[in-house]
């Protein structure tokens, strides 16, 4: 019972979510009263029409924003209580993050992209953690490049390395095929479920793909700044 109490414990635990944005001096309410719990080791898409407040929704969960009101937790941390270098410090040891805009850091190589996380962290092994899941990703030849010289599919694999590479409790994903032809999506996307399967990283992805979103365990839709199919 113990076991079965850690598998199921909630990794993400988001109440009474609301996002109010200044445009042109008058509020823009984006989400509205948004609550959701993610289990460790699931799988979560998040879908919806353009507009819909998915990517906001995303952004708040992962704590890269901060809701108007309502309360987050991730891994057990209030994040919605904490101050952006705490929160940062709770997103480096816990979660990864994938772009459809890939993100990668253009002055740098893709082992340095990749290895940029573990460094942050103080790890020491950060270049070999790097290669070695470059190598995973099938770039162990691209390693010295930098974006620029790279497909969009391998930035997408250079960023789901990134990702990765720090063994992270949760991934978050925005889009993150929405850049890449159907075969490169494809690709990406076996990749994506692989190397969570193989680390039981709990998943959330926002997709308009709905071969992307069938693959994940649960499915929930936002419509107009509310969360429908719970």
């Amino acid at each position: 019972m113990d076991n079965q109490k850690v598998i199921n414990k909630n990794l993400i635990e988001a109440t009474n979510l609301n996002k109010v944005v200044d445009v042109a001096g008058h509020p823009l309410q984006i989400l509205y009263d948004v609550s959701l719990s993610v289990a460790e080791g699931e799988t979560l898409a998040v879908v919806g029409s353009s507009g819909s407040g998915k990517s906001t929704l995303l952004g708040l969960l992962a704590g890269l924003d901060l809701p108007s009101s309502g309360q987050i937790k991730i891994a057990g941390a209030t994040i919605t209580d904490l101050d952006e270098d705490q929160r940062a410090e709770i997103r480096a040891r816990h979660v990864g993050f994938v772009f459809q805009s890939f993100q990668l850091l253009p002055n740098l190589t893709a082992l340095e992209n990749v290895a940029l996380p573990l460094e942050i962290l103080g790890d020491g092994n950060a270049d070999n953690a790097a290669s070695d899941i470059l190598q995973r990703v099938g770039l162990e030849h691209r390693t010295t490049h930098y974006p620029r010289q790279l497909s969009g599919g391998e930035q997408q694999r250079v960023a789901l390395a990134r990702a990765f590479v720090t063994r992270p409790d949760i991934l978050f994903a925005d889009e993150p095929t929405g850049n890449l032809d159907a075969d490169t999506g494809r690709m990406i996307a076996d990749l994506l479920f692989e190397l969570n399967a193989e680390n039981n990283t709990t998943l959330v992805l926002v997709t308009h793909d709905t071969s992307l979103s069938e693959r994940c365990a649960r499915r929930v839709s936002m419509d107009s700044g509310r969360l429908q199919g719970l």
